[in-house]
């Protein structure tokens, strides 16, 4: 039997495409969510931009590590491709299994879900009857309930995963007319709540009918700025899959590395501008209570209160689009590092294909969108969250920690970019890393313990296509 015709990998984005795919990777639901469980965690308004500030801080860092990396070693793969070098195969494998089983497609699945939830407020999906929906699996899974969500869920991850099967350029192009338009609405959003919104600069200086003052060294205010700021790491995932597209890029070893800080650095001033805006609108005390009502975000109830019915119509309608370009987006990247992993015989070999037409990993879209359909079905979305970012913060600091032996293993590789503040700045990321990860055992070993054991889930994978390699002789 001969083999299918494949195509290649084409280099057409330039730096504004891939600056463009950064920040669309990135802003997603978070941006409307998750300042509601942060003042729940925090209870003061000052302590929540806080919060923002320093996650969006130490992201700039992780990306400014990152970027050295990029720099020398940029090709399609991203970090999967980057670990070969710093680590070894087995430890390049275990990231890219840990991103398909766990980081990116949870990540697309959750935010698909929550575009889906979104149409639901609007209108309302058709659910199966309670004979159906109650029917579980294990006594934990229940894949039939909310079952008219979780359809358009799924349709939704496939209709996007079959648009970028069909090319790369017309996936970008989707995420930068949604992005444009996002990000002009969030901006009428800033301006029109800092203006007529009713708000004062008192809300943003008064704290909780709860909140205990504490000194910045209290152990227990430390586990809450962390809780916190997990929360607001979910908000930020998604920078780093840039890099999975870097043989897409022209120029790479300029281009991707100041995409990839460009890109979080905007991010981080939208998000503290607009949680600024909810903070200055809104007492902290009824964003509170926002976080205690099940399926309220918190971006709704800010925009109705000063805009009424039509405002909360539009502020819908807008986190339909924000989590459809960030659902599109995250759909775009993460099959090429599948690609690269199948094209080394440790994935699975039909995710090695290039389309012969749309020059594609056309393949590893469709195993993509059939393992997140079935994390949509088992529901464990706020678990998956945890996990994901859990896992992402150990693969974060193990990139960052490779500026540091590649400095000593190639020190004359050419590098187009050297990480900015080196040593502190990649020092100061991985100390937070290891306490990111070291909190998160220790306060919410579930979830923790739930993430390293779908990561070592691919420890058979990885022996048995170890085996077929070597008697294959390749």
């Amino acid at each position: 039997m001969t083999e299918r015709p494949q195509g290649q990998l084409i280099r057409s984005l330039g730096l504004f495409s891939a600056f463009i795919l950064t920040v669309s990777s990135v802003i997603g639901s978070g941006i409307y969510k998750k300042v509601a469980p942060m003042s729940m965690e925090l209870l003061s308004p000052g302590l929540v931009l806080f919060a923002w500030v320093l996650a969006g801080i130490i992201s700039i860092c992780g990306a400014l590590s990152n970027a050295e990396i990029a720099s020398m070693l940029a090709d399609s793969g991203g970090e999967y491709v980057y670990y070969r070098k710093i680590y070894n195969r087995f430890f390049a494998f275990l990231y890219g299994w840990t991103s398909f089983a766990v980081v990116r497609s949870a990540s697309l699945a959750s935010i698909a879900y929550v575009f889906a939830q979104s149409f639901n407020s609007l209108v309302p999906l058709p659910a199966l009857p309670p004979s159906m929906a109650e029917i579980s699996i294990f006594g934990i899974f229940t894949p039939f309930d909310n079952f008219g969500v979780k359809f358009l869920t799924i349709s939704l991850i496939g209709a996007l995963s079959y648009v970028n099967i069909r090319g790369l350029r017309g996936g970008e192009g989707l995420s930068r007319v949604i992005l444009i338009l996002v990000t002009v609405n969030i901006a009428v959003i800033i301006v029109l709540g800092l203006t007529i919104g009713g708000g004062s600069f008192e809300n943003l200086q008064t704290n909780s009918v709860d909140f205990v003052s504490r000194p910045w060294y209290d152990g227990g205010l430390i586990k809450s700025m962390f809780a916190a700021m997990l929360a607001a790491f979910w908000a930020f995932e998604g920078w780093s899959t840039t890099g999975y597209i870097g043989g897409e890029i022209k120029n790479p070893n300029r281009n991707l590395p100041l995409a990839l800080v460009f890109g979080v650095a905007f991010v981080m001033l939208v998000y503290v501008a607009i949680n600024f805006t909810y903070l200055f609108i809104l007492p902290i005390d009824q964003i509170v209570a926002v976080s205690k009502t099940q399926n309220t975000i918190a971006a709704v109830e800010v925009v109705k209160h000063f805009l009424g019915g039509p405002g909360g119509l539009f502020i819908s309608v807008l986190i339909l689009f924000t989590t459809f370009g960030a659902t599109n987006t995250t759909a775009l990247m993460p099959p090429r590092l599948y690609y690269s992993m199948a094209r080394e015989g440790v994935f699975f070999k039909s995710a090695g294909f290039i389309h012969p037409q749309y020059n594609t990993p056309s393949k590893g879209f469709v195993i993509q969108c059939i393992w997140a359909s079935i994390l949509v079905l088992s529901g464990s979305f706020d678990q998956l969250t945890d996990m994901l970012v859990f896992a992402s913060f150990i693969f974060y600091g193990a990139t960052t920690l490779g500026v540091f032996i590649l400095r000593y293993k190639m020190p004359d590789t050419p590098r187009h970019y050297k990480a900015w503040g080196y040593p502190i700045v990649p020092a100061v990321f991985i100390i937070f890393c290891i306490a990111l990860v070291g909190i998160t055992l220790v306060e919410r070993p579930r979830e923790a313990l739930l993430g390293l054991g779908l990561m070592l889930t691919g420890v058979p994978f990885y022996l048995y296509w170890n085996r077929k390699k070597a008697e294959s002789g390749n």
